[in-house]
């Protein structure tokens, strides 16, 4: 279903859409935020990852009195 979607002819175009939809002023805005957003995910799931307890440790070994 996507394996020419990607394609490089594609990807102008829809560079060319977008610049077209939100203007050349609106466009680094835009791509900075999902940039920001990427990247906040990212550490988001990094932070999710280091709070997992791995398997075979007793999760209360490390709680403090």
């Amino acid at each position: 279903m996507f394996e020419g979607l990607f394609q490089p002819l594609h990807l102008v175009m829809i560079f060319g859409i977008a610049l077209l939809v939100f203007g050349p002023k609106k466009l680094p805005e835009l791509g900075k935020g999902i940039g920001d957003g990427i990247r906040g995910f990212k550490t988001a799931m990094s932070a999710t990852n280091e709070d997992k307890v791995s398997p075979g440790t007793n999760p209360t070994d490390n709680v403090q009195s």
